[in-house]
């Protein structure tokens, strides 16, 4: 990537940015168009280009942004001495939705390339696809399931919580008028829900 990127206005590097993620996570490394991506961005396929070289160049760039900020929002939002499943697992969501406020398809487009199929797009991101996996397994070894009631699984039934997060997650963005408080209140609300179904106690 031509460093000279950050030398843009900041109001540029998202419009890239967001058209980029908005791209690769509707239909991944092998269906995203740059024709797509220029046209959402306002700018030329030649300047996508010379600060990006190629498509894998924007790809590789993309990710590692993407990583890297999300990294920083979970840093910001999940405090190192909470142990509570739930109490985590909802800062983790305040950290997806303060990333989220500024990159909309961010999310997504993590979650997506967890499906890639891709070689080269896989190779590219390897090493900060491993960073991230890292920063939540940190995050989850601290989880303590001594709460639940005997017989609950605490590693299935975030397995199940994280299926439903990515499921509502996709509903929302199918809607045009995507805003992330309300799928931030919505995943609280199934949160608090199954809280209160495993611990059968108020919410």
């Amino acid at each position: 990537m031509n460093g000279k990127f950050f030398d843009l206005k900041k109001e540029k590097q998202d419009r890239m940015i967001n058209a980029a993620l908005k791209a690769f996570a509707a239909g991944g490394y092998r269906h995203a168009s740059t024709d797509d991506i220029v046209k959402d961005a306002a700018i030329s396929k030649g300047l996508l280009f010379h600060y990006f070289e190629s498509k894998l160049g924007l790809y590789t760039f993309i990710y590692d942004y993407s990583v890297r900020y999300m990294t920083l929002e979970l840093k910001t939002a999940v405090s190192p001495k909470e142990t509570d499943m739930f109490e985590l697992l909802k800062q983790i969501e305040q950290a997806k939705l303060q990333a989220l406020k500024g990159y909309p398809y961010m999310q997504q487009f993590l979650v997506r390339s967890m499906r890639e199929d891709v070689s080269e797009a896989l190779l590219a991101s390897e090493e900060m696809r491993a960073a991230l996996s890292e920063v939540y397994n940190t995050i989850r070894q601290r989880m303590d399931f001594s709460g639940l009631p005997a017989g609950v699984d605490g590693d299935r039934l975030c397995k199940m919580l994280d299926f439903t997060i990515e499921g509502l997650m996709s509903e929302h963005f199918c809607n045009d008028s995507f805003q992330p408080d309300m799928l931030y209140q919505e995943v609280m609300d199934y949160l608090d829900m199954v809280k209160k179904m495993v611990r059968q106690q108020p919410v």
